[in-house]
């Protein structure tokens, strides 16, 4: 889960637009490439963004949250999504192969330790890579905490977000066929791999509005129609993995292990309104990590981009390279 809106009005916050200085495409094996780029100063502080969804891709953006005299930045296009390919494709795509992809990555590039950043999936993603390889993680700094639970799904696909925002809730539910209706993200899954074109598309299109509509404090419940090729790798990866439960091993894993990464300091930064993320979850997170230090954003949603959430990003992560 991750969405982008209202970048104009954060701006101000973010370091200057910078190029990639190394761009390649790594084999990672099952029939997949991936997407990875590195930009800011080679010999700086390594850290690796890691981008929300399932399936949003990095953006541009995402290298303006770091001091480029200070940070060697690392991004990557996840499975199935960006400029990685195969496009929209799902076969071998777990959160143990994206796992397995980081740690590739890591090796690739010649690198003992790195900071993890993600946000929303990729608040869930760090935490798992963490969790699997704590030797290797420095730091880490997430955004719109997400623990891959049932409780969070059925809140934002069950219509717990919906009683905020009815109207758009309606056009997400009534896509599908009354007696479908109590399982949404089945529903979607149906038609998000149906074999048609067509109606992937259009099904996509309305998965990721119903995210995007919601993703910003400021938003009008509008979310946009989003390129089809976009819209339907982000959707059906989403869909893909939440109707695998993000292919854990039991609902709550992540909180279960907290233990594992006490010894690491993190920071999470959390829109007081989130509505796809709500919350409760980054409370429960930092009660079970005493290392990390929780700053709860007033007057902020869930969007990377949110002018309080951008502001606090760039704060920890300046002040991390301070030390």
């Amino acid at each position: 889960m991750d969405k982008h809106s209202d970048q104009k009005r954060a701006v101000q916050y973010l370091y200057p637009p910078i190029d990639p200085y190394d761009q390649q495409m790594l084999d990672v094996g099952q029939g997949h490439r991936i997407y990875v780029e590195q930009c800011g100063n080679p010999s700086g502080i390594p850290v690796v963004v890691l981008h929300g969804g399932p399936g949003g891709g990095c953006s541009p953006t995402m290298r303006r949250y770091f001091d480029p005299e200070r940070y060697r930045v690392i991004l990557f296009d996840q499975r199935g999504c960006g400029r990685s390919r195969p496009h929209a494709s799902v076969t071998n795509n777990t959160t143990w192969h994206l796992v397995d992809d980081i740690e590739m990555i890591r090796r690739t590039l010649d690198i003992d330790a790195w900071i993890v950043f993600g946000g929303s999936w990729g608040a869930t993603l760090a935490l798992i890579y963490a969790q699997s390889h704590p030797a290797r993680v420095r730091n880490i700094v997430l955004r719109g905490v997400f623990l891959m639970t049932q409780r969070e799904l059925d809140w934002f696909y069950g219509g717990g977000a919906g009683r905020f925002w009815p109207e758009v809730w309606s056009r997400f539910e009534t896509l599908v066929p009354e007696d479908e209706r109590g399982d949404l993200i089945a529903a979607y899954h149906r038609r998000l791999f149906s074999g048609d074109m067509a109606i992937e598309t259009r099904f996509a299109r309305a998965w990721s509005s119903w995210e995007n509509a919601l993703a910003s404090i400021h938003s009008t419940g509008t979310g946009g129609e989003a390129p089809g090729d976009y819209a339907r790798a982000f959707a059906r990866l989403e869909n893909h993995y939440f109707t695998n439960a993000g292919f854990l091993e039991f609902d709550g894993q992540i909180l279960a292990n907290a233990g594992r990464i006490k010894h690491i300091p993190g920071t999470i930064v959390q829109g007081r309104y989130d509505m796809i993320c709500p919350p409760e979850s980054a409370y429960a997170l930092a009660k079970a990590w005493p290392n990390a230090d929780l700053k709860m954003i007033r007057n902020a949603g869930h969007a990377l981009s949110e002018p309080g959430i951008s502001a606090e990003l760039v704060r920890t992560m300046d002040r991390i390279a301070g030390k």
